[in-house]
């Protein structure tokens, strides 16, 4: 299995019901992960928040990159930064340029009244579409409420609830009691797991 598709899924992430102003805006302005695959830190993933409730943005930015074992050069490269502007409940704007393993993608749209697919908001749960942020696709999903669960972060396990997308995106994904994104897992292109593990 070609390696350059193994996580080319990952921010339809890395990075979803009418956009709103979420509960689930951090407190420490930020959320990073570990992107975790076969055991291995593979890359980063990060939320940046900044500004009020009223006018405030998102950065989200994924760097990825798997390397072929024992030779330490990258078989599959991904990085991604992209811009959210949210103005009060409604998503103004967003822009992101991607380097998918050599392919560049831009996307720069209005907010469209659907929420992107970069999970942060816990309103996705609520969702039946979602705007792909490396191209601006919309993409029809539904969601499965499965509970709360225990799931790992760096800090320790936590409690959160657990929802599965499915659809043209497929991820299961896990916020914890302040509606902040706790947990999320998929699999990739070849069957291998693929988690973001909460820092």
């Amino acid at each position: 299995m070609p390696v350059v598709k193994l996580l080319g899924s990952i921010l339809l992430a890395a990075s979803v019901a009418a956009p709103g102003f979420s509960s689930s805006l951090p407190a420490k302005g930020n959320l990073r992960f570990d992107v975790i695959r076969k055991g291995k830190d593979i890359g980063d993933h990060s939320y940046t928040f900044s500004g009020s409730p009223g006018d405030y943005s998102v950065r989200v930015q994924t760097d990825i990159a798997v390397k072929v074992p024992l030779l330490r050069i990258n078989a599959y490269v991904f990085k991604q930064n992209s811009t959210e502007r949210w103005h009060g409940q409604s998503l103004t704007a967003i822009s992101s340029a991607t380097n998918d393993d050599g392919t560049a993608h831009q996307l720069d749209e209005n907010g469209k009244g659907i929420l992107p697919a970069s999970l942060w908001n816990d309103e996705i749960v609520k969702s039946r579409k979602l705007l792909n942020t490396i191209d601006g696709r919309i993409m029809s999903v539904k969601v499965t409420d499965l509970g709360d669960q225990a799931v790992p972060t760096r800090s320790g396990n936590i409690i959160a609830r657990h929802y599965r997308i499915s659809g043209d995106l497929d991820r299961d994904i896990w916020y914890d009691g302040e509606g902040n994104l706790a947990h999320v897992s998929f699999k990739a292109d070849d069957g291998s797991t693929v988690t973001y593990l909460r820092k």
